[in-house]
């Protein structure tokens, strides 16, 4: 997407072969209400010619649709079981940020998000993956889209931007750590995240970088750190996080929000425009979802996007991961090439990814 309206060279091979944007508008849907164990079944007739007798018949069909006992069995297939493979050997991968290293000591740039692609064979429902995803992997954002040919299923930690009552957020992540096996080890671990001056001087980038994004569409002063680099815990590993918040300007809207922000930082570098350049140049296979934005924009003005990470696409019985790792200028190759690993089993809950 980012290519329409920014040069950044040849888009590499679409081997998964996603288009590159889905906008749906709906007038029929429901609202999950945790809090007050609550669910809303909302009709309107924003867009559409509708009566008011064809609003009350939909939502009387959906009602007595939701009365009824499920009838789809649940089979409790584990992402786990699948056996991925990366597309990329891990020489080349390793060779890859050496190459970015060199561009970022040259001052090309001073830093980019280089990622690689794992698929493997699936059999099974993928509504069934996405319930077993919801649960050993809690997080933020969860999702599931069915498009026919292929599906979407992901529990992204991380939000691109939100927007609301004109208040637009963005929550840079950078920094990662496995879980330990206990709160100790847990705690021994996040200690050493935080004396870590190459993540922290990454996350403090991004950071740097999410208040430019946000202070292009935001108020004069408006824009603040409201929490800053603390440690956050997932189910399978630590990031460091951070949120940024500015007041909209009154002429703009979300979609502006979204247009400054996209991509994150956190997924592609630093200055953007150049990092794209060169994840294009240096990876072989074109992105597609990954690193994307997936979300909803409210008929209000309101936003909330995430960023599309540990996210996994089903498509002609393959099923796709994709993770990524920051570099800079003092960046070890062999462990940047880890941090992949460790980011997509978070996703996949593997032991053993090749």
């Amino acid at each position: 997407m980012i290519s329409l309206y920014e040069e950044i060279g040849q888009i590499p091979a679409d081997v998964i072969g996603t288009p590159d944007m889905h906008f749906f508008v709906y007038e029929s849907y429901m609202v999950f209400d945790h809090k007050k164990d609550k669910v809303y079944i909302v009709e309107e007739a924003l867009y559409s010619d509708r009566s008011e007798a064809d609003l009350a018949a939909s939502l009387e069909l959906i009602m007595t649709e939701l009365a009824q006992p499920a009838t789809d069995e649940f089979s409790p297939l584990e992402l786990s079981s699948l056996n991925f493979q990366s597309h990329i050997e891990q020489t080349a991968f390793e060779k890859m940020v050496e190459e970015a290293r060199s561009l970022i000591r040259q001052g090309d740039m001073f830093q980019c998000v280089l990622s690689q692609r794992f698929s493997a064979e699936y059999s099974g429902k993928p509504l069934d993956y996405y319930r077993n995803l919801r649960v050993t992997n809690p997080s933020n954002y969860l999702y599931f889209y069915d498009f026919g040919n292929y599906q979407i299923i992901g529990a992204s930690p991380e939000s691109l931007v939100s927007v609301k009552q004109d208040q637009v957020t963005t929550n840079p992540i950078a920094g990662t750590r496995p879980r330990g096996k206990g709160e100790r080890e847990d705690k021994a671990l996040a200690k050493e995240l935080l004396a870590d001056e190459k993540e922290v001087a990454e996350h403090r980038m991004l950071v740097d970088l999410g208040r430019n994004d946000i202070g292009k569409i935001a108020q004069n002063n408006s824009v603040e750190v409201t929490k800053y680099m603390e440690v956050e815990y997932f189910r399978y590993v630590m990031h460091l996080t951070s949120v940024v918040r500015g007041q909209l300007l009154p002429q703009l809207t979300a979609m502006d929000a979204l247009k400054s922000t996209l991509p994150a930082g956190t997924v592609s570098g630093a200055p953007k425009i150049r990092a794209m350049k060169r994840i294009y140049e240096l990876e072989q296979e074109k992105r597609g979802v990954y690193a994307g934005a997936i979300g909803y924009l409210s008929a209000t003005g309101d936003m909330d996007v995430a960023i599309a990470i540990r996210t996994m696409i089903l498509k002609n019985g393959r099923a796709y991961v994709q993770a990524g790792a920051g570099i800079v200028y003092d960046s070890i190759p062999t462990n940047e090439y880890q941090e992949t690993i460790n980011k997509a089993k978070s996703m996949t809950k593997i032991g053993e990814m090749q």
